[in-house]
């Protein structure tokens, strides 16, 4: 019998040999357009060639009176500006959008009349005054929002806004540019896509060895936090005893958004070798009794410009109420979480020890020892002997070490999870997913990813942040509006440990 794996390759490859020829016309006939255009940005000058384009493709923004009867304009104005930009180096995708959000943005002139005539109708009646206000939040509106909304509305438009809005966040986190117009942009744009993609829009889908084997490829190649190794992986992971669902949405067909992996086990795991590099299921029966607990080992967003949107929250209620319904008697709902930035942060704090003679994070017991099992005397060579092990993950391959060190990395990432904030609000992003979420910080766990990758990343530790689902709102509410973390006994132990030993 042919394993599926090939069966799906095969299929796929008679699909592509299908339509290679059509595909190869399209891909000729797009290059000729991209070609013509080039021609007209290079005879006429880049910045002449943008103008020109912007000038035809965002029309006017119709009079307040008008603003429900204007037709609106052709769908080639959106096809051509998108065939334009795709048709861009990076930098030159910079100069169109620091145009666009410069020279059609709102007209601050008209703006600052509205605003002077509602300030002189505040003694007019109440219908006057809405009218007004009404005419100043229409005034507000940039001309570049009616493309951005007629660009969803053509083919392929709503992907093209995603990954347009994706290069503004990296001409923004790169600063490329320091244009307010180009974050006022980008504001418009997150505006409307937390509109298209809100819940109500979004479909649910769990994906399984049977899912179309496309769908399963970009499952594999969008996985950030485990990567996937090969096709009996993947396989695997969609298997029994373990959950693949992602949200999709019918503007972008067999792309999905976002990706979570969930693992069906008797007890909430505390290492990730168990659920990603143990086969021993692979081929059996799920036995219902032996399922109590759902384990979020992965999350996944896959499209750059959505960041922001708030996808990953909404598939983990979903994903609880699925499995619910599909295991009634299910207690226990926790997450397996890496602690990216630990080591950098880690690293950071030592170099800072280092420089300003200060060596408070370990005991001068555990000092003594590190210098020991390093030959170093304790004082900077013992620091500077660790700070290589922890950048080299050498430590690791060192039981004394391992002894040695479990005790005082343990409590410097609970510290590092619980304590460093930004604005307040916990410093690690996968921290601070969670405990917006509604999560418990439950258990920190040692030796919990061994792979390369995890000694470093966390140094090997992850965390489990737990769902009861009955404190989920109350803990929100609490960390989103006090930035108080709800956290059990085995962490605020660890940050007891820290806080007595440590001295920052």
């Amino acid at each position: 019998m042919i394993p599926q794996h090939i069966i799906c390759t095969l299929r796929s490859g008679v699909r592509c040999w299908q339509h290679r020829s059509v595909l190869g016309t399209v891909l000729r006939v797009e290059a000729l357009d991209c070609r013509s255009v080039r021609c007209r940005s290079t005879s006429a000058g880049p910045l002449r060639s943008m103008e020109e384009i912007l000038t035809r493709v965002v029309v006017p923004l119709p009079t307040y009176e008008t603003r429900e009867k204007s037709p609106p304009p052709p769908e080639s104005n959106s096809v051509e500006f998108m065939h334009f930009y795709r048709s861009l180096e990076k930098e030159e995708k910079s100069q169109l959008l620091a145009k666009l959000s410069h020279d059609f943005g709102v007209d601050h002139k008209g703006v600052s009349e509205l605003a002077g005539k509602l300030l002189d109708t505040q003694q007019r009646d109440l219908a006057t005054i809405l009218q007004v206000e009404d005419r100043l939040r229409y005034s507000l509106t940039p001309r570049y929002k009616q493309l951005l909304n007629h660009i969803s509305r053509v083919e392929s438009g709503v992907k093209f806004l995603v990954d347009l809005r994706a290069d503004l966040l990296e001409i923004i986190s790169s600063k490329a540019s320091d244009s307010p117009h180009i974050r006022d942009l980008n504001g418009t744009l997150k505006s409307l896509l937390s509109e298209w993609f809100s819940v109500g829009l979004l479909r649910l889908e769990r994906i399984t060895w049977q899912s179309p084997c496309e769908i399963l490829q970009k499952i594999s190649q969008y996985e950030a936090v485990h990567p996937v190794r090969n096709w009996t992986d993947i396989k695997r992971r969609v298997g029994p005893y373990r959950r693949c669902y992602a949200f999709t949405h019918a503007a972008m067909p067999g792309e999905p958004l976002v990706v979570l992996h969930v693992a069906l086990t008797e007890d909430i795991s505390d290492n990730i070798q168990s659920i990603v590099r143990e086969f021993a299921t692979l081929d059996s029966e799920e036995d219902v009794n032996k399922v109590n607990t759902a384990v979020f080992y992965s999350i996944s967003s896959t499209q750059a410009g959505l960041q922001g949107v708030e996808l990953g929250n909404v598939l983990i209620k979903r994903v609880v109420r699925e499995l619910q319904s599909e295991f009634p008697h299910m207690s226990q709902f926790s997450s397996l979480s890496p602690i990216p930035g630990f080591c950098s942060w880690l690293q950071g704090l030592l170099s800072q020890h280092r420089k300003e003679g200060r060596v408070e994070l370990l005991t001068d017991c555990e000092w003594r020892k590190v210098a020991d099992v390093t030959n170093t005397t304790p004082d900077t060579n013992a620091l500077d002997a660790l700070r290589k092990l922890i950048s080299t993950g050498d430590w690791t391959r060192s039981e004394r070490l391992v002894h040695v060190l479990e005790p005082a990395l343990m409590r410097l990432c609970a510290w590092y999870l619980y304590g460093e904030k930004r604005r307040g609000y916990a410093l690690n992003p996968v921290a601070n997913f969670h405990l917006q979420n509604g999560a418990t910080m439950w258990r920190l766990n040692w030796h919990a990813d061994t792979s390369p990758r995890g000694v470093a990343n966390s140094c090997g530790i992850m965390v489990n942040y737990r769902y009861f689902l009955q404190e989920t709102t109350s803990n929100s509410a609490a960390y989103m509006h006090n930035k108080v973390i709800t956290a059990t006994e085995q962490v605020l132990g660890l940050i007891s440990q820290f806080q007595k030993n440590s001295k920052l």
